[in-house]
């Protein structure tokens, strides 16, 4: 296995990596790339595509152009040798297209409900350092971990031109900021017929060309390499594939782990909980004390003696459990919970035994859930014995993921169409003055539509007026929509989930003049979509009847 730059003969030439001809030669960059660039106005543009170094000295431009610059980002490419494709995790084959993913690297900026966690333990000096060291911008710098993530820690110290770089979930930082990448999987485009990986992205910056060669040529390819797997004991099959939160939920769930869902107000934590067990018994912390939780000590004077009463929800947990199904005893807002009650779960966790007297039901699971302090004034850090505990899942709701779920839910048409379309705007920032956007007030908003027939005017009071003007704007302009347009199956299999929706949008708009042609162009996206295009259209069949 032996990295290097890219040939122009690779990328340009007529008969040059046949990838190209389907992905283009521009390179969107990862954050880490973003953040270590030295932009001058020309070499990162407005989308975060960058300038990547060619092996003759040349390079691709921004927009996948042949020409030179002095100091680039580094799209590597890995040349493989026999018996190195057993090492590639997770093919995917898109059309013409094959990925994989192989090694790790600081590539993506930390969840935003992660951020204050990790600033505040790496202050008071109990973010663990692993062992493992990457080098950024030419200098080496130590992995921490985070809960179940692996983080580095940079100082923004590059001069942007706009002032700032905007990273990939819309943050800005300035020059000086300190900036927490998290590790992730590397994602490459595999060209089988010359043994090739090229990285999907333009993976690093801050190095001039010699050093970025030298860098390739020797460190980068043991810093990219995943930690190696433990031997397990004798012969013992395992399995290693990606899973969603539900299977993780429920994974955990099985083998008797509790589990902690972290995330944002309004992401489905609870929702999730309840997609696994409907009967799962949730309680609220905020709203509890230790003697609750607990249970109470009544003083029966009949017999002058003190007696432990059981809790109400110990009560309803064992009446649940008496069918012998695995239920889940959810414990929300936890970082809410005052330290007493905190400590008091601590020990219902740890022992499965409530006021040192009262076992759980051998069925019963626990889940717990909460927010962030920088979300809520009202959070606690977990103290970090409980925080051991759990296995920690993080729970990051994005439009192409809450989207099967709205379909699924029967969420209105016409807010899945506008998050389709403009996903910024599935979660907005909160005033305190009035309504701000997230997942569960969009579905707020699907049902005050679905109640009124559509009454636009009631949105402005839950997502606040500039979301809701930019709602109505939209629907005008999409009405003004003239022609579906003509694209190939190769074009078709390069757009993302959400560009997919957005056209089967536009179908909807033009099926009453085309409908054969606008139910093709669906069917053609794919089976989910042609599901979503048809149960809107008996939707809006339905709202006329």
């Amino acid at each position: 296995m032996r990295s290097s730059f890219l040939s122009p003969e690779q990328v340009f030439a007529a008969r040059g990596l046949t990838l190209f001809e389907s992905v283009g030669a521009a390179a969107p960059a990862t954050d880490l790339a973003l953040l270590t660039a030295d932009d001058d106005g020309f070499l990162v543009d407005a989308a975060g595509g960058v300038n990547y170094y060619l092996s003759d000295g040349g390079c691709v431009d921004r927009f996948g152009r042949s020409g030179e610059c002095a100091v680039c980002a580094v799209r590597p490419a890995i040349l493989l040798e026999q018996g190195d494709e057993a090492l590639l995790q997770r093919p995917r084959r898109d059309g013409t297209l094959t990925t994989v993913e192989y090694g790790v690297y600081p590539t993506t900026v930390l969840d935003v409900t992660l951020r204050d966690m990790a600033a505040g333990a790496l202050a008071q000096g109990t973010l663990r350092e692993t062992g493992k060291r990457y080098t950024i911008a030419g200098e080496s710098v130590p992995v921490y971990q985070l809960g179940a993530k692996q983080v580095v820690c940079l100082t923004a110290e590059r001069s942007y031109a706009a002032g700032f770089a905007q990273l990939s979930d819309g943050t800005c930082v300035s020059e000086g900021e300190r900036v927490f990448l998290e590790l992730r999987p590397v994602r490459w485009f595999y060209d089988a017929a010359n043994a090739l990986l090229v990285c999907c992205r333009a993976l690093f910056a801050g190095l001039d060309r010699a050093q970025a060669e030298a860098y390739l040529a020797q460190a980068f390819l043991s810093e990219l390499a995943p930690d190696e797997t433990e031997e397990l004991p004798g012969d013992a099959p395992y399995r290693y594939e990606q899973r969603d939160e539900l299977s993780l939920i429920r994974a955990y769930a099985e083998a008797d782990i509790p589990v902690f869902l972290h995330g944002l107000s309004g992401d489905g934590k609870s929702d999730r909980v309840r997609q696994i067990d409907p009967q799962a018994l949730d309680i609220e912390l905020v709203n509890e004390t230790p003697e609750t939780i607990n249970g109470r000590a009544i003083y029966n004077e009949a017999h002058n003696e003190i007696v432990d009463v059981k809790p109400v929800w110990l009560v309803k947990l064992e009446r649940l459990c008496e069918d012998g199904k695995l239920h889940l005893l959810f414990f929300d807002e936890l970082t809410n919970a005052t330290k007493q009650t905190q400590s008091v779960i601590f020990k219902i966790v740890l022992e499965r035994v409530v006021n040192n007297r009262w076992p759980l039901p051998e069925n019963a699971r626990i889940v717990a859930a909460g927010n962030d302090r920088s979300e809520s004034s009202a959070a606690h850090d977990l103290a970090e014995p409980l925080f051991g505990r759990f296995a920690h899942i993080y729970i990051r709701t994005t439009v192409e993921n809450w989207m099967p779920w709205a379909v699924r839910s029967r969420i209105n048409p016409y807010v899945m169409e506008f998050l389709a379309n403009n996903d910024l705007y599935l979660r907005t920032p909160y005033t305190g003055t009035e309504g701000h956007a997230d997942p569960r007030r969009w579905e707020m908003v699907s049902r005050a539509l679905d109640a009124t027939g559509n009454d636009f005017s009631l949105l402005a009071p839950i997502v606040g007026r500039d979301t809701a003007e930019a709602f109505v704007r939209f629907f005008r302009a999409q009405q003004q929509l003239a022609a579906l347009g003509h694209y190939t199956d190769e074009e078709l299999a390069r757009f993302s989930v959400a560009r997919r929706y957005q056209l089967a949008q536009q179908c909807l708009y033009l099926s009453a003049a085309r409908p054969e042609e606008a139910r093709a162009l669906v069917e053609r996206l794919g089976p989910e979509f042609l599901a979503w295009f048809d149960y809107v259209q008996q939707r809006k069949r339905q709202a006329r009847q």
